[in-house]
């Protein structure tokens, strides 16, 4: 059985999904901008909804600190980029994917 965590390294702008410590999967992303940075630190995902509507995209996965979540974006030219309110944006197909994989419960570790 798989034991995934996550890493969304903000200064390379990419979210990357380890299993037992070997990265497996590497994701290119938008993070928050300089007014609403992404906060760094441990957190966890505490819940997974499919087509949350409006910039949200395909999927939202909400984390521990509230507000706050790595999601799909119905601007894909902003993934890259330093463009959000502080929340992890992926690609829509990306998103997916690696809601399909992780669980509820799955550590995120967001660092600079």
């Amino acid at each position: 059985m798989p034991n995934y965590r996550i890493i969304v390294d903000l200064s390379d702008r990419r979210l990357y999904l380890l299993d037992n410590d070997v990265v497996v999967r590497a994701f290119p992303i938008g993070i928050g901008k300089e007014l609403t940075q992404t906060p760094q630190g441990e957190y966890t995902i505490i819940n997974k909804a499919p087509n949350p509507g409006g910039p949200f995209g395909a999927f939202w996965m909400g984390l521990s600190r509230p507000h706050y979540g790595i999601h799909g974006t119905n601007n894909p030219a902003s993934i890259g980029y330093a463009v959000s309110h502080g929340c992890i944006r992926m690609h829509n197909q990306d998103v997916i994917q690696l809601a399909n994989l992780v669980p509820i419960g799955t550590r995120v570790t967001i660092r600079s």
